[in-house]
């Protein structure tokens, strides 16, 4: 068997990622699938960091429009959202026998570490995958730059972006029947063209970096895995096309 083409990644996974389709909360059967996603990865020798989402629990800036919750203290929650999600897919991954730690950006030591960068490395050297919580610990601030900033960090080669789609369209897919995969894009293709694949600031960031991105869907077993193997799998975001 060939060797993986990546030696450490970051994966990307929305709080949505978590719960079934059109749901809340925290699905156990969607947590098993990721988990064992990232077991297969782990056990061909790749060092892995996970960045996750708090959407499927309480999203900031919706809560703050609909409650007289000021939008800071929203974001904040968001980020505590976060850090229970990391909880969840930690345990699911210790009860297949992956060695995990889980670092939050935000101060909650009775459950994670801090976010120590020269720790963090250090652990994913010694095979453990690392959940990384709490977004950058700062509102006004995605986890999708969470995860880009994580992934420079801790000098990843590749940024792997979970969606519900096998990659980025022309269009919305499931609005526009008409629209088309695209195999490749540049950072600046991205940017310019404002695609709703990350925010801009995480696509800056990577491409500062030389970070590559792949779009991918997790929900399709084996994908994960083809894409740390170099396969050709969803949509690449890299300097050239």
């Amino acid at each position: 068997m060939s060797d993986p083409k990546y030696r450490r990644v970051i994966l990307k996974i929305s709080g949505e990622g978590l719960c079934s389709s059109g749901s809340s909360g925290i699905d156990g059967a969607e947590l098993n699938r990721i988990a064992n996603e990232l077991k297969i990865v782990a056990d061909l020798g790749v060092e892995v960091g996970v960045v996750v989402g708090g959407g499927n629990i309480v999203r900031g800036s919706t809560i703050a429009k609909d409650s007289p919750i000021e939008e800071t203290t929203g974001h904040y929650m968001g980020m505590l959202a976060t850090v229970i999600n990391a909880l969840a897919v930690q345990d699911t991954l210790e009860s297949l026998g992956v060695a995990t730690r889980v670092q939050s950006a935000l101060e909650v030591a009775n459950v994670a570490e801090r976010f120590i960068r020269r720790r963090a490395m250090r652990h994913l050297e010694k095979g453990r995958v690392v959940i990384f919580a709490g977004g950058t610990g700062n509102p006004f601030v995605t986890t999708d730059t969470g995860a880009a900033l994580r992934a420079a960090e801790v000098r990843a080669d590749l940024l792997l972006k979970a969606t519900k789609v096998d990659g980025v369209y022309t269009a919305d897919p499931s609005v526009d029947p008409s629209a088309t995969r695209l195999d490749r894009l540049t950072y600046n293709q991205v940017i310019d063209k404002r695609l709703e694949v990350m925010d801009v600031s995480a696509i800056d960031l990577c491409q500062r970096s030389g970070i590559p991105i792949i779009v991918l869907n997790l929900r399709k077993a084996g994908n994960m895995r083809a894409a740390v193997m170099g396969e050709h799998i969803g949509t690449r975001i890299s300097a050239d096309d």
